[in-house]
């Protein structure tokens, strides 16, 4: 690379380590601003990072290839999300009156300690065995 070219990320590099410490400095360490940002988002922001989060390799690679091979008929994946709409709309206020953050804390509160570890295993083991 040129000299230029490392110029421009040391500078891209300062910059964001710059903004990084700023922020750091001035914001409150509590895991309510932390994991979701003091609760005051928009909706549209919080959609967009759910939706940015889920779009993958299975997305962009698996879901073409096995439209190729299997028919339009797999369009039923991403033509059911409506249920998760609706999901949402019955199952969100009633977590967010319960101030969790995840499934598995929420399991705890409401069971035990164990349920939440179990709960934590099994998502762990099928996401490793989902991006396999």
């Amino acid at each position: 690379m040129a000299t230029l070219d490392w110029l421009i990320i040391l500078a891209y590099l300062g910059l964001v380590g710059g903004l990084a410490g700023w922020v750091f400095r001035r914001r409150k360490d509590t895991p309510d601003d932390y994991f979701l940002a003091n609760r005051n988002l928009g909706w549209f922001i919080v959609g967009a990072s759910i939706f940015a989060s889920n779009i993958g390799s299975e997305h962009l690679v698996g879901l073409a290839g096995s439209g190729a091979t299997d028919g339009v008929a797999l369009a039923h994946y991403e033509l059911h999300a409506w249920c998760l709409l609706i999901l949402a709309w019955v199952f969100v206020p009633f977590f967010m009156r319960s101030r969790v953050y995840t499934m598995p804390e929420f399991l705890e509160r409401r069971f035990s300690p164990a349920a939440r570890w179990v709960l934590s295993l099994i998502s762990l083991v099928s996401y490793v065995l989902t991006k396999i």
